[in-house]
């Protein structure tokens, strides 16, 4: 069978690709560039636990040796602190954010795309052309080496210029200048090491509106200013004026500081009309822009690839149903509307003085609360998209009992014990193309495998694991919050949670998982739904 061919080579791209390959899926990558990108400082990803973790275990170790886990999180209101957290060990903020420099990112991914021995990494490729038939998608590319490719899927993860998107004829209706961005990166000794800080009515006269301070490596800090809405010109000595005084509000006496970089950012929201067109897809920012407020991009888009990659997979290896094709669709493209809408109502309150509203008792600490969302990844300007109305979940059974974990949502990452012994956490068993099953069992830990795997529900719910429609794990956790004893959850390749059960219960568990999977394949082609999209 053909590979699936990903059309551009940035992030999401290359995570895509990493995706599908460890899925056994092979890929051909065209990289319109010359090659690996160049460094560029002032281009920073924050990544979230379920992202930072998706992109650890496609093997890129950028994550581990030059992204920067903060060691927590504070909001400044004027002169006052308002809000502070504490990520890691046992801290309420739970996991930490891993900011890390765009380049270094996707060298990673791309050491990583190289050591698998699936993907193909080809540079100097642009499409001008692509077609699509019944059993796959050709792709026209010019530049030295002009030729045509041929592929099972196509997946275009191009940018906010999508070639592919226009060759879709899709539209991308939206926003323009949402917000506008000073940013520096600097190397310096800021009064809150390893601390993330968002200010918000900075004292000083160049402080605008809200300046953020979020910690690299070595020692760096990149710093950002909201620019007023005018088209404001931003001369390098307004920015270093803008700098100078920043570090004296914060420092007292403005540091020592080695400068970086400089960058001037316009941040849109826009939202492709379509992300499916029979077997082309789009993912990344050629399917969706957004940005204001703290909310990450990137980690939209690596939410996409985490989502299409066994999707995809699922269609090379056994065929797939258009249900199961079309959810991708249905399920992201929902989520990031539901981002951008919470934004879109945020942003006269936030950014536009509010009117009455602002003067109303609580409405500052209300409005600051709300920002903070974007920036820790919290409700519904952050926090992870749940699926609980996806067309793959299960209709409601009377085996069905509730957890700490809503239906359609990730899974927590709790220590788990695989049939062979191994003891991992449940986040290192996702990616890999398969259901899984997980046995809540307390006092497991401190049997022998050899009893366990005997004992109880395990025959039974091994052979209903075994006799299920699609691949699946069989896994055991001493607990899970909200389950009990004998508890049975059941989760997708990609972590959200499809149902959890009240026991062994083979019927209802096989019904799930074909719900996963869209249903049985039920084409020979792969149909073009052009149904109007809300």
């Amino acid at each position: 069978m053909d590979p699936v061919i990903v059309v551009g080579a940035g992030p999401v791209g290359l995570a895509l690709a990493l995706s599908l390959a460890a899925q056994g899926v092979p890929c051909v990558v065209l990289d319109e560039g010359p090659g690996p990108e160049e460094p560029r400082p002032v281009r920073t990803a924050v990544l979230r636990a379920d992202t930072a973790a998706f992109v650890e275990r496609l093997g890129c170790a950028t994550l581990r040796d030059e992204g920067a886990r903060w060691t927590g999180w504070r909001a400044v209101r004027r002169g006052q602190p308002q809000r502070q957290v504490t990520f890691g060990d046992g801290g309420a903020g739970g996991a930490s954010p891993v900011h890390v420099p765009q380049h270094a990112l996707t060298r990673g991914l791309r050491a990583a795309a190289v050591a698998s021995g699936l993907v193909q990494l080809v540079a100097g490729s642009r499409v001008d052309t692509l077609e699509q038939d019944e059993d796959g998608v050709a792709v026209h590319t010019t530049g030295p080496d002009a030729t045509w490719w041929r592929g099972s899927f196509l997946v275009g993860c191009d940018g906010a210029r999508s070639t592919v998107r226009k060759l879709l004829d899709i539209r991308f209706a939206g926003r323009t200048a949402v917000e506008r961005q000073a940013v520096v990166v600097l190397r310096t000794e800021l009064p809150w090491p390893g601390e993330s800080l968002l200010h918000r009515l900075p004292p000083w006269r160049t402080g605008g509106a809200e300046v953020t301070a979020r910690p690299l490596v070595d020692g760096a800090w990149r710093i950002d200013w909201l620019l007023p809405p005018r088209a404001e010109l931003v001369t390098p000595d307004a920015l270093m004026g803008r700098l100078r005084d920043t570090l004296t509000g914060w420092c007292g006496t403005a540091p020592p500081y080695e400068l970086l970089d400089t960058g001037v950012y316009t941040l849109h929201h826009r939202l492709a009309r379509r992300w499916r067109v029979r077997r082309a897809f789009l993912a990344g920012d050629a399917a969706h822009l957004l940005g204001a407020m703290g909310i990450q991009g990137l980690d939209e888009g690596l939410r996409d690839a985490s989502n299409l990659a066994w999707k995809l997979a699922t269609a090379w290896h056994h065929g797939a149903s258009e249900v199961l094709l079309d959810s991708y669709q249905t399920e992201r493209r929902a989520g990031v509307a539901a981002r951008l809408r919470a934004a879109d109502q945020a942003l006269p309150a936030l950014r536009g003085g509010g009117g009455l509203r602002s003067y109303l008792p609580g409405a500052a600490r209300g409005h600051d609360a709300l920002l903070a969302d974007g920036h820790l990844g919290l409700g519904p300007l952050g926090a992870p998209p749940s699926y609980a109305h996806s067309p793959l979940a299960p209709p409601p059974a009377e085996a069905h009992t509730p957890v700490g974990t809503a239906v359609g949502s990730p899974v927590e990452d709790v220590p788990v014990t695989a049939p062979d012994g191994a003891s991992v956490t449940l986040r290192d068993r996702l990616g890999r193309g398969r259901l899984l099953a997980v046995l809540i069992a307390p006092g497991t830990g401190v049997w022998d495998r050899r009893h366990w795997l005997t004992a109880g529900v395990m025959p039974r719910l091994a052979a209903a694991v075994s006799a299920l429609p699609a691949d699946a794990e069989l896994l055991v956790a001493e607990e899970y919050p909200g389950a009990a004893a004998h508890t049975v959850l059941l989760v997708r390749p990609d972590g959200h949670l499809v149902a959890a059960f009240a026991g062994v219960w083979p019927g209802e568990l096989y019904a799930a998982a074909d719900a996963v999977r869209g249903g049985a394949v039920t084409h020979a082609r792969v149909e073009d739904r052009t149904a109007d999209v809300n």
